[in-house]
């Protein structure tokens, strides 16, 4: 019991830390892409460099699909794939473009950059100011500590740490919505965009 329950905690801490990772790729890579085939639209080169662009949503999509259900255990319906021919044409292009399903699912993608950002907070403050108090019998006489009043003997270093043995079985919990919460987005987004 113990064990899985320290397995559980990892595994969310690594789904914020993997939705961190996530939103920033996700924001960057649109920002890059869209921002370049965009201005090279006006010649021949733009129009399939952004067709190309819009086709990656379907492939992120599922890849927040799998990593939500191996971390969280939350089911996500599939998602819609579109038909992606091997020749480029420009009729095809045109659907692409006009395709409001790629544009909300890039919309919902960039959206993972502030929950990102949010989770790597959540995550600091969930894992590693526990272990930092509960680490503080250790700490204390080469650290200048102080919770509430200044931790200057052993005493008062063991009333921290075990303060940090609670706030680490709180943090298990809260740990554990942020990452069902940030699963149940990931849910509501192939959602919205299989609609």
């Amino acid at each position: 019991m113990m064990a899985r329950t320290v397995v559980s905690f990892v595994q969310n801490g690594y789904y914020l830390l993997l939705t961190f990772v996530t939103g920033m790729f996700y924001f960057s890579f649109y920002l890059v892409a869209l921002t370049l085939s965009l201005s090279l639209s006006f010649t021949v080169a733009g129009v399939p460099l952004l067709t190309h662009v819009l086709r990656t949503t379907t492939a992120f999509l599922q890849f927040e699909r799998v990593q939500t259900k191996i971390y969280t255990d939350i089911t996500t319906e599939p998602c819609v794939k579109s038909d992606k021919p091997d020749v480029f044409n420009w009729l095809q292009a045109k659907k692409e473009l006009l395709n409001l399903r790629n544009w909300i699912a890039i919309g919902w993608l960039l959206l993972k950059f502030p929950i990102g950002i949010l989770s790597l907070i959540s995550a600091a403050l969930l894992y590693v100011s526990p272990l930092v108090l509960i680490a503080a019998p250790f700490l204390y006489r080469f650290i200048n500590l102080s919770f509430f009043v200044g931790v200057d003997t052993i005493a008062k270093a063991v009333m921290v740490s075990a303060t940090g043995v609670v706030l680490m079985m709180v943090s298990y919990r809260l740990a554990g919505r942020l990452a069902y919460l940030i699963g149940g987005y990931t849910r509501l987004m192939i959602k919205h965009v299989n609609r």
